[in-house]
């Protein structure tokens, strides 16, 4: 199925090349990956590419992006596998965006060392991924790469964004699409009830997503999954982004808050979260209330860092991803 199915696009005669990607995009909240796959589509058709979600005889390029199989994959490790022993010029940019550390499995390692077997370069999304696989299984002889995760920068900006001037309360936000009590819920429950307590004061907290089915919100402001204009526009009605998450391969939820002009509170085993995070905000591990109060007194500095300089977006993470692959035409 071609690109034009998702944008609306003039397909030029004349291609560098057909890239195939293994995961088929949906217009909803589906997490990081979802948002990487429109990003890294819409920018090789601009470049001048085909993209296809399937294999056929006229790829040249298949770009792993989910290396498991859900109902929105086209195809799997087998298929890939018997496509390059049929077509060996084919090339294999594999993209590991996941650890088993991340959410306690003990399956997702092992797949991805798979995948790399047969991989002619892998990129990681963050080097703290990169150096967690390395311990493990991964061999950094082997042609790899690190392009830090990005958003896209005409939705996720800081322009029409809320500015907290000291008076009222601190609006603090944090979304997530997966429920995973990894993603920080433990964390977020606490500082609900120390707000519904009194004990942390002046603080508004909202949680746009999804969250773990047991947890009764007290006085914490939620909104369904969202994605795209709706949650920049709910990111930028707030002041500080959150995120409690653990061990991190890179996330993008960080990131679009950023990119929206906030600071960021971040806890100290983010995993790859840390690598961006360090540079616009205030870590903590145990005592949340105290960075909160910490920020409150720093939010200038920090945002005046989000606003002078921002992180790298979602199109310069999308052009390195294509120097890749361009150098992969040419061997």
């Amino acid at each position: 199925m071609f690109l034009s199915k998702y944008f609306k696009t003039q397909e030029c005669s004349n291609h560098l090349g057909t890239v195939s990607i293994n995961f088929r995009p949906v217009n909803e909240s589906y997490g990081g990956m979802n948002v990487f796959v429109k990003q890294i589509s819409r920018w090789l058709v601009d470049r001048g590419y085909r993209v296809v979600y399937e294999l056929n005889p006229d790829v040249d390029i298949v770009l792993v992006a989910h290396p498991w199989l859900t109902h929105t994959d086209p195809y799997g490790f087998d298929d890939v596998q018997a496509f390059k022993r049929a077509n060996p010029k084919v090339q294999v940019l594999l993209r590991i965006n996941e650890c088993d550390k991340r959410k306690k499995t003990m399956h997702m390692d092992q797949w991805l060392a798979q995948w790399e077997s047969i991989a002619d370069h892998t990129y990681f999304i963050s080097q703290w991924l990169c150096d967690h696989h390395a311990l493990n299984w991964f061999d950094k002889k082997r042609s790899h790469s690190c392009i830090y995760n990005g958003a896209d920068p005409r939705i996720f900006h800081p322009v029409g964004g809320s500015t907290y001037d000291g008076f009222g309360p601190l609006r603090i936000v944090t979304h997530h699409w997966s429920d995973n009590p990894m993603k920080g819920y433990p964390d977020y429950q606490k500082l609900d009830s120390q707000i519904a307590a009194g004990d942390i004061k002046d603080v508004e907290f909202l949680v746009i997503g999804r969250w773990p089915a047991d947890i009764n919100w007290q006085v914490t402001k939620t909104h369904g999954s969202a994605h795209g204009k709706k949650l920049a526009d709910l990111l930028r009605g707030c002041h500080v982004y959150l995120t409690g998450s653990h061990w991190e391969p890179c996330g993008m939820h960080h990131v679009e808050g950023i990119q929206c002009g906030l600071p960021v509170i971040y806890h100290r085993d983010g995993g790859g979260i840390v690598e961006l995070a360090r540079r616009y905000g205030i870590e903590y591990s145990d005592d949340l209330g105290s960075a909160i109060e910490q920020m409150r007194d720093s939010y200038e500095t920090y945002r005046k860092t989000a606003l002078n300089d921002p992180p790298r977006s979602g199109d310069e993470m999308c052009l390195r991803t294509i120097d890749i692959i361009q150098k992969m035409r040419v061997i």
